[in-house]
């Protein structure tokens, strides 16, 4: 068994507000040394060896997991302006080919069944994944989208993992790139409504997308700054309205966001704001056409009646005349808000109450003039913990609504809502090769309660037939930036859950599940409360006998990690193991470099500790890093990416060569690093396996789940 490789120390001092913090493993940080990615090698080998135990238990997960997915399969159809959209996917190949076939008339609304072993009539591959990653090492997509009238193709790859992608131009007829790639792009691609521009992104020194440009398709005539944003706190997005009539910029802070359009139908015309830019208030726009007057919905946390609408409203404004903007949906501290959707013939709210994501729909064929919230009826089914949402519904005329339920239990499913009669037809299951019975598995809603009082939310997953008293359970957390964690149905999950392992998910402050006071109640001075929920949710498994110390594992990545970091300085007794996947543990030293990726804008998030010392005294009283000190700390896996720009690798190579000196538990703290992967690790779905067979592995062996 090869012992881990000890870092050596560089003495380096960081000096702020009169505070000395010295940092020994500092020099970790440079990838391009080749004693740091030595060390890394060195790390990997030693993590490799102490698994070496996991190598069946590793082959036969990703042979469960294999064998649960139908590896020769393809997407749902989905109508777009002309023709039938779907993907395919092939046994062997690791990514997808992308399809389309001509619509057979107006009238033609019901999907096409495709064959996963014939094509369709006038089937096409407009786009082969697999052929464009061949001879890569990783491979990912940004922008795939195709112009209005369906000969042109933008798309965009990254071959690196560092989310730097190329944007290049495809004449779909000869499938042959047009002149005139950019590279350094952002993610995304906007077509012009005439198909003669795209509108794409570009990011600054620090991966900030700030400027939005119109690329003319083929012209070689260089390409028109459109929009840039200055403000280091604001990311910038560029897309459109369901209706094509409005193209829309969007500058976004943590906290303040401001909506530009500009007519589709002029695309070289100057992008106005909607309702400008007030600190503190987010909003977002959409268009609809509501008894033939054409209005902008405005969703919102502005005042309403003399009071901040936390958790969103909704307003209404003529679009010749917005300053007559008046209120349409009212305030309620009981949901929150989070989209309104126009179509042609509906308008579909999207919420979230009692800590799961809803959805209701107005049929404006039924109503005169505009709605009322009265007028939207919630779209309910049986299972009590479940998610439901807006399918991908890119014609504006749709007939029927597509919408997607799925739980904790229950795969994905894909149905057609007729909004006049409330029937729903099945459209497809996400497909569960095998003896797979939703009716073998349970989920239920259980509370924990917080040292202040307050009561979180716990869901459990579990095998029916799994005997009571204590068992294995994995704990998964989250808590920042409102991100919940919604019910949702995973095949690799299974392998965990057969063999007795519960799943437990805590609805820790700082996420969204409960609003956006949940939120706020778990970020910037309040971020604590993120850390002592999800303790106290271990606390309450353990004390109502559920599981124990000895087969207690926590699961968390990027700012989950950061929660694992914390937890396991804070009650490293509660925990047998901890996964911590890309995670944020030297939080305080990154936020108080402005010029690495990201931090600027993450002050909003997290506090400024670089300009205020009472930030940076809250921060270091939790950030993982200048918190490991000498004690028994649990068996502890951390996996990072070289080229990973959100979290660099250094957090996890600084963090677990500090617990590495500091442990006295004698349990293994491992270190994994991909060396050609970025934030969201390995690319291709059998590699993707791979790594997931890996981590449940690890999870079974230190949970006691099962014995190698």
């Amino acid at each position: 068994m090869t012992a881990a490789p000890i870092a050596k120390k560089v003495r380096s001092e960081r000096v702020h507000h009169g505070d000395v913090f010295v940092d020994d493993y500092e020099w970790l940080r440079d990838k391009t040394d080749p004693e740091v990615i030595a060390y890394l090698d060195g790390q990997n080998a030693h993590t490799e060896a102490q698994t070496a135990d996991l190598a069946d238990l590793r082959t036969a997960i990703f042979g469960e997991i294999k064998a649960r997915t139908q590896e020769t399969d393809m997407g749902l159809p989905t109508r777009s302006e002309g023709y039938w959209y779907f993907a395919r996917t092939t046994e062997g190949q690791s990514y997808a080919k992308y399809c389309r076939c001509p619509i057979r008339g107006d009238d033609d609304w019901t999907p096409p069944e495709v064959s996963v072993d014939a094509a369709l009539p006038s089937e096409e591959v407009f786009f082969d994944a697999n052929r464009e990653a061949a001879g890569t090492e990783f491979f990912s997509m940004g922008a795939l989208s195709v112009s209005h009238d369906g000969t042109r193709l933008a798309y965009s790859v990254d071959t690196e993992g560092d989310e730097r992608y190329t944007l290049r131009f495809r004449d779909l007829g000869t499938g042959i790139d047009l002149p005139g790639e950019v590279r350094d792009t952002a993610g995304g691609a906007t077509w012009s409504k005439d198909g003669r521009f795209v509108f794409y992104l570009t990011v600054d020194d620090a991966w900030r997308p700030d400027t939005v440009w119109r690329h003319e398709v083929g012209a070689g005539a260089d390409d028109v700054k459109v929009f840039h944003e200055p403000d280091e706190h604001f990311w910038v997005g560029v897309g459109s309205t369901p209706s094509e009539e409005y193209l829309l910029i969007g500058a976004d802070s943590k906290l303040t966001s401001e909506m530009f359009v500009l007519s589709a139908d002029d695309p070289t015309g100057e992008f106005v704001s909607v309702a400008g830019r007030t600190p503190g208030t987010e909003y977002g726009v959409d268009h609809a056409r509501i008894d033939g007057d054409d209005y902008f919905l405005i969703v919102h946390n502005g005042e309403v009646d003399g009071a901040k609408a936390v958790n969103y409203a909704v307003d209404i404004a003529p679009v010749d005349d917005i300053g007559a903007r008046r209120p349409f949906i009212p305030h309620d501290p009981s949901r929150r808000i989070e989209d309104v959707d126009s179509f042609r013939d509906y308008l579909v709210l999207s919420y979230r109450s009692d800590a799961l994501p809803k959805l209701a729909v107005a049929d404006l064929r039924a109503v005169r003039g505009v709605p009322t919230i009265d007028d939207f009826v919630e779209v309910r089914f049986d299972q009590d913990l479940c998610s439901a949402g807006l399918g991908s519904n890119p014609e504006w005329g749709t007939p029927r609504l597509r919408i997607v339920y799925t739980s904790f239990v229950d795969p994905v499913e894909a149905l057609d809502l007729d909004v006049a009669t409330g029937q729903r037809t099945l459209l497809r299951r996400q497909t569960v090769l095998g003896d797979y019975d939703p009716s073998e598995y349970v989920a239920t809603r259980d509370w924990a309660t917080a040292q202040d009082g307050t009561r979180i939310p716990v869901s459990l997953v579990r095998r029916r037939d799994l005997a009571d008293g204590p068992a294995p359970v994995l704990l998964v957390g989250y808590g920042a930036y409102e991100t919940p964690i919604d019910p949702g149905f995973a095949v690799s999950r299974l392998s965990l859950l057969d063999r007795g392992v519960v799943m437990a998910y805590a609805h820790i402050r700082g996420g969204g599940e409960l609003g956006r006071p949940w939120y706020e109640g778990g970020r910037l001075m309040h971020k604590r409360n993120t850390f002592t929920d999800y303790i106290d949710v271990a606390r309450h498994l353990i004390d109502t006998g559920r599981t124990s110390p000895q087969q207690l594992i926590a699961d968390g990545g990027s700012a989950g990690g950061l929660l694992m970091g914390a937890v396991a300085n804070m009650a490293p007794e509660l925990f047998r193991g901890v996964l911590a996947a890309v995670p944020f543990v030297d939080a305080l030293t990154s936020m108080l470099d402005p010029t690495l990726p990201l931090t600027v804008t993450e002050w909003d998030e997290w506090g400024d500790p670089y300009h205020d010392p009472n930030v940076y005294d809250y921060m270091k009283s939790y950030s993982p890093y200048e918190n490991v000190a000498p004690r028994d700390y649990p068996a502890i896996l951390a996996l990072a990416s070289l080229n990973d720009t959100r979290v660099l690798f250094t957090e996890a190579a600084k963090w677990v060569a500090r617990l590495q000196e500091s442990t006295t538990s004698g349990r293994p703290v491992l270190l994994k690093t991909e060396m050609s992967a970025g934030h969201g690790g390995v690319s291709g779905r059998y590699k993707q396996w791979e790594e997931t067979a890996y981590e449940l592995a690890w999870i079974l062996r230190e949970s006691g789940a099962v014995t190698v």
